[in-house]
């Protein structure tokens, strides 16, 4: 038996900059507080409170303040987009909170693995509001809007590196526009 020390291996659980103390910052919890409230509205959401015959009615009530009339057909269709339109947006804005909050809330830099976590979280939770909806009377279980949630939650990660990329070249540009300026 050796007495000589021996370095402990680094497995990354142990280190408590990159572990303990991200997960117990403030703004990390208040984002995945806000993250988990979401996800909540969207469990709530796919209550029976929330079905067609809902926004139906709130679609009536803002046509007719807007003193907006339409065939039957096209505000059936005018309906069915809204109600997918919900699902784009709800799922686009769980996937940015799920990277705001898998990012510990500090620097919202582009990480793709990060973003394609929070796709298939987002997917995952999408699979698990649509069979919540198969057994809630007055709803559905449907595949199309997993589809819809996952188109949404792809979209939010796409705009999120497009803004990144955005960032990127207004910085070489002033990097050069700094760097040419200092040559003259």
């Amino acid at each position: 038996m050796s007495l000589s020390p021996r370095k402990r291996p680094t497995t990354g659980l142990n280190n408590r900059s990159t572990f303990g103390a991200r997960s117990c910052d403030p703004v990390s919890i208040l984002w995945w507080i806000t993250t988990l409230g979401w996800a909540g509205l969207i469990f709530y959401s796919s209550t029976s409170t929330f079905g067609g015959t809902l926004t139906v009615w709130l679609l009536q009530q803002v046509l007719g303040w807007a003193h907006i009339s339409l065939a039957p057909g096209t505000f059936a269709f005018l309906h069915f987009l809204l109600r997918k339109l919900a699902h784009l947006t709800e799922y686009a804005m769980f996937a940015l909170l799920l990277y705001g909050s898998l990012s510990g809330g500090k620097e919202f830099a582009w990480r793709p693995r990060t973003a394609l976590r929070c796709i298939a979280l987002a997917v995952a939770y999408s699979l698990t509001d649509e069979l919540h909806q198969a057994f809630v009377p007055g709803r559905g279980a449907s595949l199309a809007d997993c589809g819809i949630d996952t188109a949404g939650s792809a979209l939010a990660m796409l705009l999120l590196y497009a803004g990144h990329r955005i960032v990127q070249m207004r910085a070489s540009r002033t990097a050069a526009r700094k760097e040419s300026a200092a040559e003259r």
